[in-house]
């Protein structure tokens, strides 16, 4: 879901969120609207807006994990993750983590590609939130929420800065709650 469509809608910081995104054309391949937060990113209270409406949501959700996606779920999961006292745990691409690791393969909006976490990064019935910029087709979420099953995890939720409109009115992803701040911006929209 979206945050607009449960209980934001209207809020300020949704806009500046939004707004900070850059939109790069035919990026990495001809076709593909790239969404850049390295602009939100940049954009101090844009980038405070983004991790505080997060925090807000789940720091009283009992979360003891933030799981963040590579790379760009690092950019936000440890942040939150401090903030509602929970742990960071990386979801890395294959052969980026030393020892012994378990992985998940998936299908991405321009290829394939595999997760993979550390053995005991996360314990029995852990409660983890599962965070990434974005979300286009769910296939690294599923794979995300694949790796941290199959570790004994509970999965609460799968949480996005920005979501396709083909998962517009989509409120779960394998069976897990999404929640989305915005969607993304046109090219018209950002020059």
């Amino acid at each position: 879901m979206f945050a607009a469509e449960n209980g934001l809608r209207g809020d300020p910081r949704l806009q500046v969120i939004s707004e900070a995104i850059r939109v790069v054309p035919d990026f990495p391949k001809p076709g593909i609207m790239f969404q850049d937060i390295t602009t939100l990113m940049a954009d101090h209270k844009a980038f405070k807006h983004t991790v505080d409406i997060f925090v807000e949501r789940y720091r009283d959700m009992d979360i003891s994990v933030v799981a963040g996606v590579e790379a760009r779920g690092f950019m936000f999961g440890p942040s939150i993750a401090l903030a509602i006292g929970a742990k960071f745990v990386p979801l890395r691409k294959a052969g980026k983590l030393p020892g012994e690791v378990i992985s998940e393969s998936y299908v991405l909006e321009y290829g394939t590609d595999c997760l993979e976490m550390h053995v005991g990064a996360v314990q029995l019935a852990e409660r983890a939130l599962i965070i990434d910029d974005l979300v286009a087709t769910g296939g690294t979420l599923f794979a995300a929420i694949g790796l941290l099953e199959r570790a004994g995890a509970e999965v609460v939720e799968c949480a996005c800065v920005i979501g396709l409109p083909e998962v517009k009115g989509k409120f779960r992803v394998n069976g897990k709650r999404l929640y989305v701040l915005v969607e993304p911006r046109q090219i018209d929209d950002c020059c």
